[in-house]
């Protein structure tokens, strides 16, 4: 099985990419998913990060089937 990753906005333009599949143990937490999911890129500060659309940190763990997304903070006026 596999880890479902995704990347929004500014991260999808800077990566070239706006999704990849990773497979399932290859990352344990949703920064070693970043890593892996970017070759070892270093995460943008104030990056924001969901596991099956809730937010969490980068320790937050992950299994085989979820979604990782990535998205840049929120901004507006």
């Amino acid at each position: 099985m596999s880890i479902s990753v995704k990347f929004f906005a500014s991260l999808r333009e800077q990566l070239g990419r706006d999704d990849c599949e990773l497979e399932a143990g290859a990352a344990r937490t949703v920064a070693e998913v970043w890593a892996q999911a970017t070759d070892g890129a270093a995460m943008p500060a104030n990056t924001l990060m969901a596991v099956n659309m809730e937010y969490v940190e980068p320790g937050a763990a992950v299994a085989d089937g979820d979604e990782v997304a990535f998205f840049p903070p929120v901004t507006g006026g």
